[in-house]
């Protein structure tokens, strides 16, 4: 039954054009290795230069959202350790003739409407108020419990070759599944 089972799993990828996916408790150091592996099989399929960079700088970005606000977190009791693990699944794969990075995390209801009016206003701006949009978010003084003015999510968006696919999926009534795809 469990050949059975994975097998399924694979299956399922296999026909969704996942090249390559991760579920589970992430940190910076795993990034690092996953973002590894992930260019080395974008150089080894022949992809263009500038579509692994494009490609892989939307991985980053995704799973460093999901170290950053994934609720489902181990933090490290060592102070010399890094801040905690972050759980969640990052896909990438391979659709329709474009490459695709997709992600999904728990998220706290409370900061979904928030969440949810910025990627609408990414959706709707094209390449070059993309552009401005992100000069004027760098220039604007971050909050620190806001970690970045969601320049990660303004960075896939400019990466991305149509608008940012997102969902968000009720667990509980405190707890949100966000999940965003970017085509690339």
């Amino acid at each position: 039954m469990l050949a059975q089972n994975y097998y399924r799993y694979k299956q399922y990828f296999d026909q969704g054009g996942v090249i390559f996916s991760f579920s589970g408790f992430i940190s910076e150091e795993i990034l690092f290795a996953l973002g590894d592996a992930l260019r080395k099989k974008l150089s080894l399929e022949d992809t263009d230069a500038n579509t692994i960079k494009r490609v892989f700088s939307v991985f980053v970005e995704q799973v460093q959202n999901i170290i950053r606000y994934s609720i489902e977190r181990v933090d490290c009791v060592n102070k010399d350790a890094p801040a905690a693990l972050s759980s969640g699944i990052i896909i990438v794969g391979f659709e329709d003739g474009q490459f695709y990075v997709g992600c999904g995390n728990t998220v706290y209801s409370d900061d979904v409407a928030g969440l949810r009016e910025n990627l609408e206003i990414l959706r709707k701006l094209d390449k070059d108020e993309l552009r401005a949009f992100y000069r004027e978010k760098l220039k604007e003084e971050t909050d620190d419990s806001r970690q970045g003015a969601n320049l990660g999510l303004i960075e896939i968006a400019r990466r991305s070759s149509v608008p940012i696919e997102f969902e968000f999926l009720d667990i509980d009534a405190n707890k949100v599944f966000f999940c965003i795809k970017s085509y690339i």
